[in-house]
């Protein structure tokens, strides 16, 4: 019997080749559709934290800059946060979940945000190989933030036993972005790094939820993508399976029968409020899964919710 080996010819890692080369075939249609498009990626959950998936991560972000897809990175870092702020002996104050944000507290966030994890991305983005640049929203005047309005916080009472109201402190949101920094720095071949931290114009600083900054820049970019990374599969229906296209309709629906609640409320209303406003599609995807966002955008069965206006 002949050897394969003793010749060089290994069939196995013929086929493993071969199956490498139908891999790229079946993505070259979708990196012809989108060259020079702009994807918008939401980094943030426990796949942050993981030096392997962190390393992934920059990978996949430089692999998309190589075939000619602008990638632009806007990160969250609330565990982070917490860990200095007590660290720093600051307290941090909750109601019904949500951090409410004095000046020392903001100026704790800019500090973790802004330099911390904004560089430590940058790092990651280096040694993929990539040239990246770290910002927040206040570089350039990039985005103009207001104020997030007093919440109502049903599970707090007063003392006439209405819903509390909440004053969030220096916690905003998006009100005005200028993408010209933006658009310079993929322009220039580099992949922008973006802290969630905006200015008001009152010259205050505004601490600004990831994936509602995510999602107002990728609307603005008139994006190709927006990718929420989580720390879940997607959008599950009522017996756990992954619901993979969904509209602003369908979400609706969805809201109104307790099918999706908690959390995945907030991050489905950004992905439709970035797809009315001029975002192709916006997926919301499992971080923690190795290269699950290249999973999503080059091969036909996807690895997260799809989410597309009417």
């Amino acid at each position: 019997m002949t050897n394969p080996h003793a010749s060089g010819h290994d069939p196995a890692h013929d086929r493993a080749m071969l199956a490498k080369a139908e891999t790229l075939i079946d993505a070259l249609p979708y990196l012809q559709r989108y060259q020079g498009r702009t994807f918008v990626v939401k980094y943030g959950g426990h796949a942050m934290g993981d030096p392997e998936l962190a390393r992934d991560f920059a990978e996949d972000i430089v692999l998309l800059k190589a075939v000619g897809i602008n990638p632009v990175v806007v990160h969250g870092g609330g565990p982070q946060i917490g860990r200095m702020l007590k660290a720093l002996g600051i307290e941090s104050q909750f109601v019904d979940g949500l951090r409410v944000t004095d000046k020392q507290t903001a100026e704790v966030a800019e500090m973790v945000l802004a330099g911390a994890i904004n560089k430590e991305l940058v790092s990651w983005i280096a040694r993929a190989g990539g040239k990246a640049i770290g910002i927040s929203g206040k570089d350039g005047g990039m985005v103009i933030a207001r104020k997030v309005q007093s919440k109502k916080a049903p599970k707090a009472i007063d003392d006439g036993g209405e819903p509390l109201v909440v004053d969030l402190g220096f916690v905003g949101e998006p009100h005005k972005i200028d993408t010209m920094v933006i658009d310079t720095i993929c322009g220039a071949g580099m992949i922008p790094i973006i802290a969630p931290i905006g200015v008001g114009e009152d010259g205050e600083t505004y601490n600004i939820n990831a994936d509602t900054m995510a999602g107002g820049i990728a609307a603005a970019l008139g994006a190709a993508r927006l990718f929420l990374l989580t720390d879940v599969p997607g959008v599950l229906d009522k017996n756990k399976d992954l619901l993979t296209n969904l509209t602003p309709a369908d979400i609706a629906k969805l809201a109104d029968e307790g099918t999706i609640s908690g959390g995945m409320i907030p991050k489905l209303e950004t992905c439709v409020h970035a797809v009315e406003a001029g975002c192709e599609a916006a997926v919301v995807l499992d971080g923690r899964v190795p290269h699950a966002m290249l999973l999503e955008f080059f091969t036909s069965k996807g690895a997260g919710t799809l989410i597309r206006a009417e």
